[in-house]
């Protein structure tokens, strides 16, 4: 089968496309036939070695395809099921084994693309509104990055639940993604300071929570747009690395919580990991909540899709197909 390795680390060049031999699935695994591999920035990370993985290994945490195969024990799926994963490596590849509990069918008539685009993305956006903080009408939110792949679905979900939407964008298109999303106001922060934007259209109140998949360029002025005892929520880094700060800031800036979640924490049971799933795509199939697939690169060209993904363009999903 052909996959794409990771032999060491470093720029996008070191996505290797190579021949491997087709696995088995061992007990409670199945083999899945990728059709459809996300592209996220976690992949970008672990070919950095910011969060390392063993070399080398096969990248892409999150795909999309139909059951080819089950090992021992394997109850939660059957041959021929169309499925979905995330947070499960080694989705760049035309087949892949994946742990038998991760996998969720495809409920509604949700198509590959839209599976595998749901996955990390639709989930994490479900856990950012309805868990980490469950927004509620009357509150009000920054989304940063809103017309992308997870802050255009973060957009949705929060309207779902009733709350007010200021998103971020760099550019005017990306302003009108995130509108049609569903954001009530976008800034532009490459024009203005969002944080005084912010504080404007709240009338100097602030925000209840920020939702902040940036890191370095926005940490430190998401604080400003906060309430008193209101959250900071980092989930992303897309910018680069916040370093360390003092803590006393959030102190001084009105008694702040920050938060820095991860999807795997938010999915410990497979009850959990299937409450989440079948909300997203039920909400697809109603015609509730959009998926835009921004753009689709064959598996060969991995390099193209990362390159792509890290220059901070992306308006939507980014894809892999095999």
């Amino acid at each position: 089968m052909k996959a794409i390795r990771v032999q060491e680390v470093g720029a996008p060049e070191v996505l290797q496309s190579v021949g491997l031999p087709v696995p088995e699935p061992g007990a409670g695994e199945a083999r899945v036939k990728i059709e459809v591999a996300g592209v996220n920035f976690i992949d970008t990370y672990h070919r950095r070695g910011w969060y390392p993985m063993p070399l080398p290994f096969t990248p892409g945490v999150e795909g999309a395809g139909i059951v080819d195969a089950v090992g021992e024990g394997v109850t939660e799926v059957a041959v021929g099921d169309a499925v979905a994963y995330g947070m499960t490596a080694g989705s760049y590849a035309e087949y892949a084994i994946v742990p038998s509990r991760v996998l969720v069918k495809r409920a509604g008539g949700v198509d590959a693309q839209k599976g595998a685009a749901a996955m990390i993305q639709g989930l994490t956006a479900h856990y950012l509104a309805c868990s980490t903080y469950p927004l509620k009408p009357g509150d009000t939110c920054l989304v940063h990055a809103a017309a992308g792949g997870t802050g255009a679905l973060l957009v949705q979900i929060a309207k779902l639940r009733g709350a007010r939407v200021i998103g971020t964008v760099s550019t005017e298109e990306k302003a009108r993604i995130a509108e049609a999303a569903g954001a009530d106001e976008t800034v532009r922060y490459t024009e203005v300071d969002f944080s005084e934007a912010v504080r404007e259209l709240t009338e100097g109140a602030g925000v209840d929570v920020v939702y902040d998949s940036v890191g370095i360029d926005t940490f430190d002025k998401s604080l400003d747009c906060l309430k008193p005892r209101a959250l900071m929520v980092l989930f992303g880094q897309a910018s680069g690395v916040v370093p360390t700060f003092d803590l006393q800031t959030l102190n001084q800036k009105g008694s702040l919580y920050v938060t820095r979640p991860s999807l795997a924490s938010y999915m410990l049971t497979r009850e959990e990991l299937e409450g989440r799933a079948n909300d997203v795509f039920n909400w697809i199939a109603e015609g509730k909540l959009t998926i835009r697939i921004d753009r689709t690169f064959p598996l060969d060209d991995a390099r193209g899709a990362h390159a792509y993904l890290e220059a901070r363009q992306t308006k939507g999903k980014v894809l892999l197909t095999t």
